[in-house]
């Protein structure tokens, strides 16, 4: 699935400075997802979208891999949407 990687997800998450279990609860899902989802395992859809949902809503931007960079992870908002 296009969009977002497992490797954002778990940048994102450390930027927020989450655990993986605030992050699970934060998107209302399990633990066991976010870890499946950070490595890269098959997920549902809807999973993938409540995390990426979430971590935007926390402020988080992600931006895609071009030719001449790779993809990445922003804070817009200091605060961490906290």
């Amino acid at each position: 699935m296009a969009g977002i990687s497992p490797r954002q997800i778990r940048a994102a998450r450390i930027v927020l400075d989450w655990s993986q279990q605030e992050l699970a609860d934060r998107a209302i899902i399990s633990r066991a997802s976010v870890q499946r989802a950070e490595r890269g395992l098959a997920v549902r859809v809807d999973v993938y979208l409540k995390l990426w949902r979430t971590l935007e809503a926390a402020g988080i931007e992600f931006t895609p891999a071009t030719a001449a960079k790779g993809e990445g992870v922003r804070l817009a908002r200091p605060d961490g949407g906290a």
